[in-house]
């Protein structure tokens, strides 16, 4: 089964500026630019960003690109639509699963490049309908980015979650309800790491020690929060 990966942002070139008004004005000093809104799909694969300033699709796994400038959203069937000559982009409010993962997305999202139609996802990602089954590698740990050289997991199957922190794999069972973590007493292999992979196994460690809150940032993130407020943060791995 192919993977999807999270997909990083479209940068927009020089060459690709003319595409937007000259009438629009840069954003303000001291204002952050507006986010821009992603959505994909698969087979074939293709990507959209919609900013202010333009439509930036790029279809048929890259060999269809096309970049117009936005024309303003219009009042959709529950959701907006983006008209233009050789892009028309239908945004629908509702959940979406790309069919290739198990994540799940705010928003149905169908896009008409140059008269062919493909239909996938966008928006915000959705919290996960439960833990069991899911995948994560750390990306924090106290406010601590993980170190790059130290794989780390964290999995949750049936009753019980295992992974490793940096250095010793770990296992032990798990109840998850409320947005509340708690762990049982965690088993752990004994090795000695050196560096940073033994401190922030440590830390984790510290943090699972009582019930944690869990939080699903829109994109896509996990978030552990102790009760001292120590976090963990971690992204899906599908």
């Amino acid at each position: 089964m192919s993977k999807l990966f999270p997909l990083p942002l479209l940068a927009s070139t020089l060459a690709l500026a003319a595409c937007v008004p000259a009438a629009e004005a840069p954003p303000s000093p001291g204002k952050p630019p507006a986010a821009a809104y992603l959505a994909l799909g698969t087979e074939p694969g293709w990507t959209l960003e919609i900013t202010p300033g333009m439509l930036n699709y790029d279809g048929d796994y890259g060999d269809t690109k096309i970049v117009v400038a936005n024309p303003g959203a219009r009042p959709g069937i529950n959701g907006e639509r983006y008209v233009t000559r050789r892009l028309t982009v239908d945004v629908t409010h509702g959940e979406c699963s790309d069919g290739m993962s198990d994540r799940r997305y705010r928003d149905m999202v169908t896009v008409t490049a140059d008269g062919q139609t493909v239909k996938g996802c966008g928006g915000g990602i959705l919290s996960p309908a439960e833990l069991a089954g899911t995948n994560w590698t750390f990306v924090s740990i106290g406010g601590v980015a993980v170190a790059a050289d130290r794989p780390t997991s964290l999995r949750f199957e049936g009753g019980r979650l295992s992974g490793s922190a940096g250095c010793n794999r770990f296992s032990g069972s798990y109840k998850h309800a409320d947005r509340t973590l708690t762990a049982g007493p965690l088993a752990a292999t004994e090795m000695a790491c050196p560096g940073p992979g033994m401190t922030q196994e440590n830390a984790f460690f510290a943090l699972m020690r009582g019930a944690v809150g869990t939080s699903f940032p829109t994109d896509g993130t996990l978030i552990l929060t102790g009760p001292g407020g120590q976090t963990a943060v971690l992204k899906r791995a599908i």
